[in-house]
């Protein structure tokens, strides 16, 4: 029996990764949770889990149920969710604020189960020279890097010649660049293949969330930049691909599901039964591969440039695409005006070397007045 803190319960990640600890109550134990605003959810998942402790990202409304949970809120009370009792910690936390919750669960010795992008592409450096410090593990919950993980035969030491990352192209994967002016936020949360929270979809469409998970590789599994190749495969039928020194390439496979990449991190070494179907070939009719189209997707490269500045450029970068991201969803500057912040960000904010995380939280919180600041809000 496996103990989890599932930080981010409400979300996307955190619903499905509760279906996995409802499938094989056997091997999972809910010990506690954390939400971001979804009080009526949370006190559900409560009463259904019976955790020891349970945080909300606001103040309560109501009065408290009765119960033997211990609950904690306020903006940073997700941090109380990562308890001693806790054998795995799933980080499925949206925004900077997951990099927070990934280093005390590390200083804590808790294995990651790691669903937070901004964690890795903002403190890469920090935190996985932390978590070898301290032993610890990091198993991704990401389509593409839980598909390259089992490439490699779950084995981060394991030598590759290229990794291969692959993209559907998000909502606006058909549309002209020309006729981008006029998406909206109703448009670009039409993802193709996933259904995923609103923040990662509209990352998706501007494939700022492909640069994120190039980032993402290179500290994982050490990878140069230039052994990363991202290439837009429709179907999201194979979820990520390895190239070996002798030139085979090795494919994780299965139908579109954010189950499989959460089981495998909270059950390995095992495998356990998911709820996806199996893939019948005889009804794939095709499975298809192009070069994406850094025209339409200006933010890509933009995020990629800010990786290799090294220092704090990710943090800025991040930031400013959290609130642009935001602003967009709440229809108050264009899809356009999100690259217009991310390369306003990078080129106002003057980069540092990183000393410590306070460092990158004084990035963070630059870039997002900087970005308020441009637009007026």
């Amino acid at each position: 029996m496996k103990n989890i803190a599932l930080l981010g319960s409400t979300g996307s990640i955190g619903v499905q990764t509760l279906n996995v600890c409802r499938r094989h109550p056997e091997k999972f134990n809910i010990v506690s949770l954390s939400a971001g605003n979804n009080q009526s959810l949370l006190l559900d998942q409560v009463k259904e889990f019976l955790p020891a402790v349970a945080t909300l990202g606001k103040e309560f409304e109501g009065q408290l149920p009765k119960s033997n949970t211990e609950f904690y809120f306020g903006e940073d009370a997700f941090l109380k969710a990562i308890i001693d009792k806790a054998d795995i910690v799933v980080v499925a936390l949206v925004g900077f604020k997951g990099l927070l919750a990934v280093l005390k669960a590390i200083e804590m010795g808790k294995t990651i189960a790691l669903a937070n992008k901004e964690s890795l592409v903002v403190g890469g450096e920090l935190v996985t020279k932390l978590a070898k410090q301290k032993g610890v593990n990091i198993y991704p919950i990401d389509s593409e890097h839980s598909a390259i993980w089992q490439a490699l035969g779950c084995d981060y030491n394991t030598p590759f010649n290229k990794l291969i990352l692959t993209a559907s192209g998000g909502a606006f994967r058909d549309y002209d660049i020309k006729s981008l002016k006029n998406v909206t936020a109703k448009d670009a949360l039409k993802h193709p293949n996933w259904d995923m929270g609103a923040k990662i979809t509209i990352d998706c469409a501007t494939m700022v969330n492909k640069a994120f998970e190039v980032i993402e590789a290179k500290w994982l599994y050490g990878a140069p930049y230039d052994k990363i190749d991202v290439i837009i495969h429709r179907e999201s039928i194979i979820h990520s691909m390895v190239e070996f020194l002798d030139s085979s390439v090795i494919a994780q496979m299965s139908y579109p599901s954010m189950e499989l990449p959460i089981s495998l991190a909270l059950s390995y070494p095992e495998r356990i039964t998911t709820d996806i179907k199996s893939l019948d070939f005889a009804t794939i009719k095709s499975l298809t591969f192009t070069g994406m189209d850094k025209a339409k997707y200006p933010c890509f490269d933009l995020v990629l440039k800010s990786a290799k500045a090294g220092g704090t450029a990710t943090a800025i970068i991040n930031g400013a695409n959290e609130v642009a991201v935001k602003l967009f969803l709440q229809n108050k500057i264009s899809y356009l005006d999100i690259f217009k912040a991310l390369d306003g960000a990078l080129n106002a904010i003057e980069i540092e070397s990183i000393k410590d995380a306070q460092t990158l939280i004084s990035a963070d919180r630059t870039a997002r007045e900087y970005v308020k600041s441009l637009f007026g809000v």
